[in-house]
């Protein structure tokens, strides 16, 4: 699955928690697993081998779940939405990464691979659908919760976002 999707999925969990920083921690805990996929810098042979193995597993699990709560206000809450958050990438990438690429949740106390045999391709219909919906749903947080996924980025461009979806779905002026 696309980053950006894992990313959005990642932030609509978090839309219970009262700060923007907390929100952030489960978002980044979302993308976290995708740090692997920086192997592709040392060339495609090593991406190949090692992307869905050395962040893709519980150690790299925990270790977010440890790097989010010490950074958290809300830390309990934090702490479960950042484990359900990677969790919610793992799945995603078990579903829609592609036939036959597996995950090494054990790793490194066990190469045991997990896969499923359903998988859809990269680049399917399955994931546009989820990537849009996911999007929508990141949009539509600005008529509740008078914000947006921008907000990751910056509060300044979010509050933009936000108030011009506001005008345009609820009517409001500026």
């Amino acid at each position: 699955m696309n980053p950006i999707v894992h990313g959005e999925l990642s932030w609509l969990m978090a839309q219970s928690l009262r700060e923007r920083r907390d929100r952030i921690l489960v978002t980044l805990a979302g993308l976290a697993p995708d740090v692997d996929g920086l192997t592709l810098l040392g060339g495609e042979a090593l991406y190949g081998k090692y992307h869905h193995v050395l962040t893709h597993g519980y150690v790299a699990a925990l270790a977010t779940m440890g790097i989010c709560t010490a950074f958290a206000r809300q830390r309990g809450r934090v702490a479960l939405l950042s484990l359900a958050a990677f969790h919610l990438h793992l799945l995603c990438d078990l579903a829609g990464s592609g036939p036959g690429w597996p995950i090494h949740y054990y790793w490194p106390t066990s190469l045991k691979e997990w896969f499923w045999s359903g998988q859809w391709n990269l680049a399917s219909w399955q994931n546009t659908v989820i990537g849009m919906a996911a999007t929508l749903a990141c949009l539509a947080c600005a008529l509740h919760w008078r914000r947006t996924f921008v907000e990751v980025f910056s509060v300044r461009w979010d509050g933009e976002v936000t108030r011009t979806l506001r005008r345009r779905f609820l009517g409001e002026s500026s």
